[in-house]
């Protein structure tokens, strides 16, 4: 009931950027999503849930553009013999592949928060949550790799 005050005529000014911009600061926090963080942040700053989701989708691009080239430049810094012609013809469909999935889970996604909220995003996330804690709890291995 806090966030229900966003207004479809509310703008993403430069000042409410940094306040949202600020909020996904939280997600260095151990477990907390940046998509939640900024999403929040958005409806905090009187956006509605849509537009607050749909910029939070659209801030992550150069996000994870910037750590795909750091990761790139890391990679052909310490072993470039993977650099193959095949290999990047490979690399560059993935990511086209990418992509557009991406943009039609956005797009479904976004839809999906429109209409209902985010009432089953929280129930999954706190499922998954014990789930793990009961997994730790059982010394049951997080990871499947040996």
């Amino acid at each position: 009931k806090i966030f229900n005050k966003g207004k479809e005529e509310n703008q993403i000014t430069e000042k409410r950027a940094i306040r949202i911009g600020l909020f996904q600061c939280l997600s260095l926090i151990p477990g907390t999503s940046r998509s939640m963080a900024t999403i929040v942040g958005g409806m905090a700053n009187g956006l509605t849930r849509k537009r607050a989701a749909e910029y939070s989708f659209f801030l992550a691009v150069p996000t994870m553009a910037g750590a795909t080239v750091l990761d790139m430049y890391d990679l052909l810094n310490s072993d470039s013999t993977w650099a193959s012609a095949h290999n990047l013809t490979m690399l560059a469909v993935g990511c086209v592949v990418s992509f557009i999935v991406a943009l039609l889970a956005m797009k479904w996604f976004v839809s999906f928060l429109a209409k209902y909220g985010f009432k089953w995003f929280g129930w999954y996330r706190i499922i998954v949550g014990l789930i793990i804690i009961i997994m730790l709890l059982c010394d049951i291995p997080l990871n499947m790799v040996d």
